[in-house]
């Protein structure tokens, strides 16, 4: 949809220095790049700006690639932002695609350091990375990782989650990044950077983003499930995050290994339901993310019980699994760690999971809501370690 330049057809009496050009191009500050999540005016997407003696304006718009998903919505955006400025009669909006200069330009400005690539999430980073294990499958992690990341963004952090499950990856379905046929979006490429999708907020990248038939199984070794997380880790632009939440899948093999050695940083949070087998396994998880440096944060137990219409519960999976591994972690580290929630079984939370609508936004009235945002007070209050982390000033 790229047009022509706006100046070529212009009459001389249209000036790019006017008060109101000005105020065109103060306006369009507001206008924010859907997928990149900042200005388009500080990611240098705005062109010549020209107004005539009757107000008509001509604003030329570069996308950063030729197909950009986010188009339509920055064509949108930009009209309505440029009509609406005062002296305006006209908004004509030039749409066209960056020059290969200026990609690059682009991506050495989000990137900060044009020459390398890092990974930006290692020791010393200001974003809280949070990975969610589990020892066995089938507890809920997922689901819950969807609903705690939604629910922190929807607090006004900046939020991202890496579908760490390279297997059994669940994450763009249950947080709405799926079509009718289950495929989800392929994420914008610039250049060498990937632009992760957003959904409710919380920027996202998953393996089942690349795969063309959702049905495929991924039947990778170590090696490549490595590559893959470390590119996830660097390739994908995030921008400034708050907080980085990774879904790890079951066990403590391969994955939970890699992660452990490209962020010995990460806080880990355990997920179990209350039957004691299950609670084993889940400690052991645990106890490889201690022995790897990373810090246990807490204990969710998710399936803790069934409401009954008389008031009782029905608890299908026993109790008290969730406080047994607390327990047995705090033991093991010398230290405590808390039992965040207890989640009951609930139908909200398995039909939000279903539909991409997590039930903390869809139902937050609903015990799981309520379970869950707690778990998420309580990761908030709990806050970091800084030692050895750089704070960003010296001292004289």
């Amino acid at each position: 949809m790229a047009g022509a330049d706006p100046s070529a057809a212009q009459p001389d009496d249209a000036l790019q220095d006017s008060p109101v050009a000005a105020l065109i191009r103060r306006a369009l500050d507001g206008v924010i790049d859907p997928e990149i999540r900042k200005p388009i005016t500080e990611l240098d997407m705005v062109g010549d700006i020209r107004v005539g003696v009757a107000g008509e304006a001509d604003v030329a718009i570069k996308l950063t690639i030729v197909g950009c998903p986010a188009a339509t919505a920055i064509e949108r955006d930009v009209t309505a932002a440029v009509a609406g400025v005062p002296g305006v009669t006209e908004a004509r909006i030039a749409v066209g695609v960056m020059t290969p200069v200026e990609r690059r330009a682009l991506t050495e400005k989000l990137r900060g350091d044009g020459a390398r690539r890092e990974m930006p999430f290692g020791p010393g980073t200001l974003t809280r990375v949070i990975a969610v294990t589990s020892g066995k499958g089938g507890v809920g992690k997922s689901t819950l990782t969807a609903n705690l990341a939604a629910e922190l963004a929807s607090r006004g952090l900046r939020v991202g989650v890496v579908d760490a499950d390279v297997h059994g990856f669940s994450i763009p379905g249950v947080l709405g990044l799926v079509d009718a046929s289950g495929r989800a979006p392929r994420p914008t490429r610039v250049d060498d950077m990937i632009l992760p999708p957003v959904a409710h907020g919380v920027k996202v990248i998953s393996i089942g983003m690349f795969v063309d038939d959702t049905q495929a199984a991924v039947a990778w070794r170590g090696p490549m499930l490595h590559r893959t997380i470390g590119q996830f880790l660097t390739d994908v632009y995030f921008g400034d995050l708050d907080v980085l939440l990774l879904d790890l899948p079951p066990g403590t093999g391969d994955v939970a290994i890699s992660i452990g050695q490209l962020l010995p940083n990460a806080e880990v949070l355990v997920v179990t339901t209350p039957q004691p087998a299950a609670a084993d396994v889940a400690e052991r998880s645990g106890v490889v993310a201690r022995q790897t440096g990373q810090r246990v944060v807490g204990v969710i137990e998710n399936m803790s019980g069934l409401a009954q219409p008389d008031g009782s519960v029905l608890h299908l999976f026993g109790e008290g699994g969730g406080a047994q591994v607390a327990e047995r972690l705090g033991a093991s580290v010398g230290s405590p760690v808390p039992l965040l929630a207890q989640v009951p079984l609930s139908v909200a939370l398995r039909e939000g999971g279903d539909a991409g609508a997590p039930v903390v936004l869809s139902d937050p009235s609903d015990p799981a809501s309520v379970a869950i945002r707690a778990a998420a007070d309580q990761l908030l209050a709990v806050g970091r370690g800084l030692a050895g982390r750089k704070l960003g000033f010296s001292t004289r």
